[in-house]
């Protein structure tokens, strides 16, 4: 993942307020595991941010009504970047995507050959995109927090002066951790705007920058339909993820 953003305590305390199976434990390292592959093959395809997200989406949303037993989520997460790819109007070719995803398997292999055992992964990959579009009732169209992050930025960085702005890495960190956020549910389980926003709030927390304060927080400003408890779930969930890579590794 792109950032450590989390402390050890908080950690800790969201882990403490969880109570989830050992199943449901092991069911969120594998979504991780694959949304990580879906990330690291993203980049070596090419893919832009949007795209990227739209194929974890498309696995999150998949996988909320489906299960790990009875589909390979390998497959699902390779469809997933296939018709991501379409949806955000980046494609790609199904050759490269499996090129790519087999080089992320096995690093020091060839490229497959074109013969039986190539095109009968292709033909897993169409029949799986199209399984996804039926799950999930060909909605594949999804509005991403990014555009509300860059928002936000701007309206925080006009909060500070240009010294404390660039000293500290807040854009980049809230980026990471937006980044970092697809990697769980927590993607879609939340209102874009609100994502984007605690990912702005975990970012300056994490710097200790503090904003001018008037008869409105600057959150309260900029996201007038979020409430403190609501940044609070938000922001447990994400730093749990980070609890999760360290299980993942």
């Amino acid at each position: 993942m792109s950032t450590q953003a989390s402390t050890s305590g908080s950690v800790n305390e969201a882990r403490g307020r969880s109570n989830v199976s050992a199943e449901d434990v092991e069911d969120s390292k594998t979504h991780f595991r694959v949304c990580r592959f879906i990330i690291e093959t993203g980049v070596k395809l090419g893919m832009r941010s949007v795209p990227m997200a739209t194929a974890c989406v498309l696995y999150h949303r998949f996988f909320q009504s489906a299960s790990l037993q009875v589909y390979e989520p390998y497959l699902v997460a390779m469809s997933a970047i296939y018709l991501a790819g379409k949806v955000e109007e980046q494609h790609l070719r199904t050759r490269d995507i499996i090129n790519v995803c087999h080089r992320y398997f096995h690093p020091e292999s060839e490229p497959l050959e074109l013969d039986g055992k190539f095109w009968e992964l292709r033909d897993s990959i169409v029949q799986c995109e199209l399984l996804i579009l039926r799950q999930l009732n060909f909605q594949v169209s999804f509005e991403h927090p990014h555009k509300y992050l860059l928002h936000y930025l701007l309206s925080v960085r006009s909060l500070l002066n240009r010294h404390a702005w660039s000293r500290t890495p807040i854009a980049e960190t809230a980026l990471a951790v937006l980044k970092d956020s697809y990697h769980g549910s927590v993607c879609v389980l939340h209102k874009p705007q609100h994502l984007a926003l605690t990912s702005l709030y975990l970012a300056l927390q994490t710097y200790g920058v503090q904003l001018p304060r008037g008869e409105l927080e600057w959150w309260q400003v900029v996201c007038a339909d979020i409430t403190k408890a609501q940044i609070e779930t938000i922001m447990s969930e994400l730093l749990q993820l980070y609890d999760m890579e360290a299980k993942c590794t």
